[in-house]
């Protein structure tokens, strides 16, 4: 069973990495993160915070875009192309081969926001003032260990850049010890972020197994914005709205997955928040992401299984 939803996986991240979309939003991604240092320039001693909120806010923003691109792309091609057809036909199920796919796409998410939090890592090790030299003995590390796994795998060269990629981030962490504050903040808005893709991700992932690409990204981008606007819709002037809007609302929003938990003020993912420790908060986020996931790819999958492709 793993077996079958790994190649799935994998075959999903390889023909995401190639897509010119997704490259797009890749150089989009590593624009917006190197325009930090132009507005962190303005700034007033606060080139730091700048780098790592603008950083965390492009993990998030990135991430979500992909996420809603690929769920919505990324299976219907499979039914356009027909190519589904010979795949289903081999002894795999249904919902191990829809599994694969949403598996396949929070991986090429997972290496998108890897390349970006390692970005930020540089860019803050740079303004904390950590030496140039220690930088490039990075980079050449970094480039022989990448170069190593590609030549060992020449005819899986694609996969042989993850866990080059995934290592990306944790050696440009420690380089970034000089700012220590700001790399704890970026630790915990990335470990967000893609639990937050993983929810967008399901309910991609959901709609997509009974909708076409455009009503699965307009659908998942309704309820990212919902979700997002989940504490608000909560608390909603019954004496503004009348009560049966503002009651709709608040059950709107106890429904959809609230969003804006992915994105908490600073002073939280820094620690400063008496009696709301980041590590145990960010560990309750992820256990809700789970929990939705989940949940809503269990629903998709039935539907997926009940589908006539005819």
């Amino acid at each position: 069973m793993f077996v079958r939803i790994a190649a799935i996986a994998l075959n999903t991240y390889r023909e995401a990495v190639r897509a010119r979309l997704l490259l797009g939003v890749f150089a989009l991604g590593m624009a917006t993160c190197a325009y930090s240092l132009v507005v962190a320039s303005l700034s007033l001693h606060n080139e730091l915070r700048v780098v790592a909120d603008l950083g965390a806010a492009t993990l998030s923003l990135y991430g979500v875009l992909i996420a809603i691109v690929l769920g919505s792309t990324s299976l219907y091609r499979e039914l356009e192309y027909k190519t589904v057809f010979p795949i289903l036909s081999r002894p795999i199920r249904r919902w191990e081969y829809l599994l694969g796919k949403y598996a396949g796409i929070v991986l090429t998410v997972a290496v998108f926001e890897a390349v970006q939090a390692a970005a930020i890592f540089v860019f803050l090790a740079l303004l904390a003032g950590q030496s140039a030299a220690k930088l490039g003995i990075l980079v050449v590390v970094w480039g022989a260990f990448a170069a190593a796994l590609v030549l060992r795998a020449r005819h899986a060269r694609t996969f042989a850049a993850i866990p080059a990629v995934l290592a990306l981030p944790v050696a440009a962490y420690f380089l970034a010890a000089p700012a220590f504050e700001e790399r704890g903040l970026v630790v915990a808005a990335t470990t967000l972020s893609l639990c937050e893709v993983l929810v967008v991700t399901a309910v991609a992932t959901l709609f997509a197994s009974f909708s076409s690409p455009f009503l699965t990204a307009l659908f998942t981008a309704t309820v990212f914005v919902i979700g997002r606007s989940a504490d608000t819709l909560a608390h909603l002037p019954k004496k503004m709205l009348g009560e049966r809007l503002s009651a709709f609302a608040a059950g709107l929003a106890r429904v959809v997955p609230n969003f804006h938990i992915y994105v908490p003020a600073r002073p939280l993912l820094l620690g400063e928040v008496a009696g709301a420790p980041v590590g145990g908060y960010v560990a309750m986020a992820a256990i809700q992401a789970l929990s939705y996931a989940i949940a809503l790819l269990l629903v998709g999958s039935w539907i997926f299984q009940k589908r006539d492709f005819s």
